[in-house]
């Protein structure tokens, strides 16, 4: 587990990820009255929740966005599966710090967080949706980034403040609305599992099973959801996968590309430069050199 804490003005930001072999549990408190929010990319997670005697989870968090009050007499943590890496942004502000937000910023929490920013007990949980395309498309660029130094701190203001931003302009629309939370969770567990079988992926009729959704709606709400289509998104797993593993692993071109289910080298190397600019060989050549 990796947790990478950077101060943005006001608010705290927590970027965790891990991909742990056996069950793991990360745990974290908060010092004094807060407001935050969670931004979970990825990773088959149960976030526990203790306080007052009391114990609440809020399972399958894959894809969600949510918000909350606490305090330091409220103790979280993270229950991470096996295999399953977490990907997750956590923004917190402290209450007291609010005062000092411009005054556009301080009445959308007033007037979207209520309960939040006047809070009857140690723990209360605000609204929680599964994320739009952009605010998952913002979780993926913090993760993505490779800038460093003062330059990654710029990128992530920037980045935390869309994703708030983001959360904000669907709380306050009825987008949130045009899918049921149940659909959006089934399509959510359908990414899960084309992400996890992405070289010998099931067939959309036998993903349809699987999630108990029908097949035409799988295919019209994927896309809506996610911006792309079922097979396009495995494509782009695919090769997204191959380029880690040339990258980061002793593979050669043809390995990598029979472990994404490429039996074809040519046609995984013309789909990899279409993708990526360049030739899947000419990247192993440079993770050589980087590396001798």
């Amino acid at each position: 587990m990796t947790t990478d804490i950077i101060e943005l003005n006001n608010f705290i930001v927590l970027i965790e990820q891990s991909d742990t072999k056996k069950t793991f549990v990360q745990k974290c408190e908060i010092d004094g009255d807060a407001v935050g929010f969670a931004f979970y990319g990825s990773g088959n997670v149960e976030l526990e929740i203790k306080h007052n005697n009391q114990t609440k989870y809020l399972t399958n968090t894959t894809g969600l966005a949510i918000s909350f009050f606490g305090n330091q007499k409220v103790e979280f943590a993270h229950k991470i599966a096996p295999d399953k890496p977490l990907q997750s942004i956590s923004i917190f502000t402290k209450l007291k710090n609010l005062h000092t937000l411009s005054q556009v910023e301080k009445e959308i929490f007033e007037k979207q967080l209520p309960d939040l920013l006047n809070p009857k007990e140690n723990f209360v949980k605000g609204p929680t949706f599964f994320m739009t395309l952009d605010m998952q498309l913002a979780v993926q660029k913090i993760f993505n980034t490779t800038y460093s130094g003062n330059t990654r701190l710029l990128f992530l203001k920037s980045q935390v403040n869309e994703l708030l931003a983001h959360y904000f302009a669907l709380l306050s629309s009825d987008k949130k609305n045009e899918l049921t939370e149940k659909d959006k969770e089934k399509l959510f567990q359908a990414k899960e599992i084309v992400s996890t079988n992405y070289s010998k992926p099931p067939t959309l009729s036998e993903l349809s099973k699987l999630i108990g959704l029908n097949s035409n709606k799988l295919k019209k709400n994927f896309k809506e959801l996610f911006g792309i289509p079922v097979y396009k998104y495995i494509h782009e797993e695919r090769l997204n996968k191959a380029y880690e593993l040339l990258c980061n692993h002793e593979k050669t071109v043809q390995e990598a590309a029979w472990e994404v289910g490429y039996e074809s080298l040519s046609s995984f190397s013309n789909a990899f430069q279409k993708k990526f600019g360049t030739r899947p060989n000419e990247v192993k050549k440079q993770f050589l050199s980087n590396n001798s």
